[in-house]
């Protein structure tokens, strides 16, 4: 982007920002943290515990719980907002070979939940004036996405946001993949990755499609999942904001919403405490598959796209929050929230989901939707869910990795698809 593109570019911000209200957290010095309304959001006044009566409107979802690990794994918990007040659900052990139960206390590697973390602080850079959501990635990154069939000067932050891009998702490299497989895991789990390492990975392999270029960018016909689009993403946030993707998540998320769970690792293999041990089979099937303890490796594997640890506390005060409108002013809500199809989709969900900007619209049931996102990571999965007003809303996590979705997809419909037909 041009100086002079730059300029004109935040004074339209200008009247936007006068929208905001500056949360100011003390940390040495004072620290500028923006939200879209007034109004206490969700995390200063969470809903009241929920009563002994109200536990029958949950009795379905921890049904599902108690099968999720019936079915083998280790553990599972869950936590639901809505109007009844709070219910938390858990099922299993935090550590196999014990008897000491989840909790919903626990922290635990949300995988790829992260994006919509990494989306929401782009979305604020861009209300803050520092960037586009329509510069090219050559723009704020040049020299990085290059050869092999890459124009990366047709590529913006929007295509990373949205896998509108085309570029190929490293985990889909098969040489990646074998070095987390069966015991290869135990050689790699502490070897450091940068992001660039990450990225160079996915560009020996071609594009799976050129981005659509014209009038309305992001919107092409063709769509693909791609962790590669949000390590450029966590790139991007660090070239524009001049510190690290980490204090870029604490300074316009964490703080703000007082999320005292939840944390960016960075480079430590650990998870604090407390929390359950994660376990995995490491891409190996069928019931002789090896359950191997995950719970220490290197989260630069995942960097931007996966890499952080939260509580299902905490999730559901984040997702809650940007739904309500409490974290984006309203234009970036609206971009927030303007979703393509997910053509060619991996992962959770199915043929009629439309995905935003690191949140998906996710249909449940005939007239049931909810925004949201799923995330695995060896030894965790994780689902987080919401109602379109934020009003309603559903994280579970499971320490372990293996096991049937259509259990969770049961625990998640028994909640937001009550009333539908």
């Amino acid at each position: 982007m041009t100086r002079h593109r730059r300029h004109h570019h935040r004074q339209q911000q200008s009247a936007r920002r006068l929208l905001l209200v500056a949360l100011t957290a003390l940390v040495g010095t004072a620290t500028l943290a923006v939200a879209a309304s007034a109004g206490a959001g969700p995390s200063q006044h969470p809903p009241p515990r929920l009563r002994p009566e109200g536990q029958a409107v949950h009795a379905t979802t921890q049904s599902v719980l108690n099968e999720i690990v019936a079915q083998g794994t280790p553990g599972v918990i869950a936590q639901v907002r809505d109007r009844h007040g709070v219910w938390d659900g858990r099922a299993g052990v935090r550590r196999l070979g014990s008897e000491r139960a989840r909790s919903t206390h626990d922290r635990f590697r949300i995988a790829s939940v992260t994006k919509t973390f990494t989306a929401t602080v782009l979305l604020e850079l861009e209300a803050e004036g520092k960037l586009s959501l329509d510069d090219s990635v050559a723009e704020w990154l040049p020299g990085v996405v290059r050869g092999n069939g890459y124009r990366p000067g047709h590529i913006t932050v929007r295509h990373l946001l949205n896998h509108t891009s085309g570029i190929f998702d490293y985990n889909m490299d098969a040489g990646f993949r074998a070095r987390y497989a069966g015991d290869e895991f135990d050689r790699n789990r502490h070897t450091r990755w940068s992001p660039r390492d990450l990225v160079d990975i996915a560009l020996a392999h071609p594009p799976n499609f050129q981005p659509e270029q014209g009038s309305r960018p992001g919107r092409p016909g063709e769509w693909d999942y791609s962790d590669t689009n949000y390590v450029l993403a966590g790139m991007v946030i660090e070239k524009a904001t001049g510190c690290s993707y980490a204090h870029a998540v604490e300074r316009l998320v964490i703080r703000p919403l007082g999320l005292r769970g939840t944390s960016v690792p960075g480079t430590v293999p650990a998870l604090p405490s407390p929390h359950a041990r994660h376990y995995s089979t490491l891409f190996e099937d069928g019931p002789q598959a090896k359950v191997r303890d995950v719970t220490e490796f290197s989260p630069t594997v995942a960097f931007s796209a996966g890499q952080m640890i939260s509580t299902v506390g905490d999730v559901n005060t984040f997702l809650s929050s940007l739904l309500a409108g409490d974290l984006l002013p309203p234009a970036q809500q609206r971009q927030l929230l303007d979703a393509v199809p997910v053509d060619g989709d991996k992962g959770h969900g199915g043929p009629e989901d439309v995905y935003g900007l690191g949140l998906r619209h996710f249909k449940l049931a005939e007239g049931c939707w909810a925004w949201g996102h799923g995330g695995m990571i060896p030894g965790s999965a994780t689902r987080t869910l919401a109602s379109a007003d934020g009003r309603q809303v559903m994280t579970m996590n499971r320490n372990g990795d293996w096991g049937k979705q259509r259990l969770e997809d049961a625990a998640v419909r028994s909640e937001f698809c009550r009333s539908a037909p």
